[in-house]
């Protein structure tokens, strides 16, 4: 077990300094010419890192290399199972000792079946990585779409168009293609936290949040209150301008849905309209800059915009649609390939 130094008397380079939060910069001498795994003295003790030699890390980040009878990259591995949040050894900001890393006890196979072992746990990374690099990349195609398939503000086309699409797009408010209704708000003494006859799905602000594991219901709503999956709802309090489609439900007096048109206006078109930066911006800004932004019919009713002809809405709502069934494909690849990875890491270590 070696300790990090200070590297502010280095110049720069392209030797990588690595904190207990990851890769900080570049200098030009190092620490150690072999590969180690990296595990925070203080601050972040419980994300060991896989340190690439050559590498300089900081005095707050110990690094750990091998002896003949290990595998580094199998330490590594065992150093993502050890619960490090128990060797805590402050009272205040999270820390740990070489004395103490050192004395953890565990079990280790022969050599040869280390490397085994290492090799899969590197290769389900890897596909970890390209699947989260995909996630990124599309995340980053999609905002870039969002700004060029849609007229900046003020202007009567967008930058990029369909073939045999040349027309300028007519102005609009959303008064004339929309109609706003607010939803209902329940007592939590009449949620139920699992469904059951007469129980339908209530959409909350909680529902938006992608850690959220708690669903609601409740029981016999009115009829006016309840979204069919291709009606679109928005967040008009707090969290001002979150839009939501294809969910069935309940929805709570945060959101409006958004009625319209379908002849008209394609729904998958009103959905990435409604995520457009020029949207969204004039949304939050007549949502008020208060404690909680709060929009109102009126303010909503009032933003000015551009809309196609029905044909081009369904191309430019169909083409975003596919970019977002990719991003989930990978999302859910990745969630699964995580949920893998933990069942390895708990069934094949003592």
């Amino acid at each position: 077990m070696n300790s990090g130094r200070d590297y502010k008397q280095l110049n720069s380079g392209s030797i990588p300094v690595y904190g207990t939060g990851g890769y900080m910069l570049s200098v030009n001498d190092k620490l150690s010419d072999t590969d180690a795994v990296g595990i925070g003295r203080k601050g972040t003790i419980d994300k060991p890192l896989y340190l690439k030699a050559p590498f300089w890390t900081v005095d707050t980040l110990f690094y750990c290399t091998s002896k003949e009878s290990s595998d580094v990259k199998f330490i590594y591995l065992l150093f993502q199972i050890i619960n490090w949040k128990r060797y805590d050894e402050s009272t205040g900001v999270p820390s740990l000792s070489k004395n103490t890393i050192s004395s953890i006890k565990t079990y280790v196979p022969k050599v040869k079946e280390q490397d085994h072992i290492s090799k899969l746990f590197f290769s389900l990374d890897n596909t970890l990585q390209l699947h989260e690099r995909k996630c990124e990349e599309l995340t980053l195609i999609k905002k870039a779409l969002l700004q060029k398939l849609f007229p900046k503000k003020d202007v009567i086309k967008p930058e990029v168009r369909y073939k045999n699409f040349n027309d300028a797009w007519e102005q609009r408010r959303f008064k004339d293609i929309s109609k706003l209704s607010q939803g209902l708000q329940i007592a939590i003494s009449k949620r139920f936290t699992h469904p059951g006859d007469g129980k339908l799905f209530y959409i909350t602000n909680e529902f938006l949040n992608p850690n959220s594991t708690v669903k609601y219901y409740i029981d016999s709503p009115t009829k006016n209150v309840i979204a069919e999956k291709t009606d679109i709802l928005m967040t008009r309090t707090g969290n001002t301008g979150k839009v939501v489609t294809d969910v069935e439900g309940v929805y709570h007096n945060n959101f409006f849905k958004i009625s319209y048109n379908s002849s008209k206006i394609d729904r998958w078109f009103l959905y990435y309209l409604l995520n457009s930066y020029p949207i969204q911006r004039e949304i939050l800004v007549r949502a008020g800059n208060s404690t909680i932004p709060d929009l109102n019919h009126n303010d909503f009713y009032g933003i000015k915009i551009y809309i196609p002809t029905i044909e081009e809405q369904i191309k430019i709502g169909t083409f975003l649609t596919k970019v977002d069934s990719l991003i989930a494909l990978h999302q859910y690849k990745l969630k699964k390939l995580k949920q893998l990875k933990k069942f390895l890491l708990q069934n094949m270590f003592i």
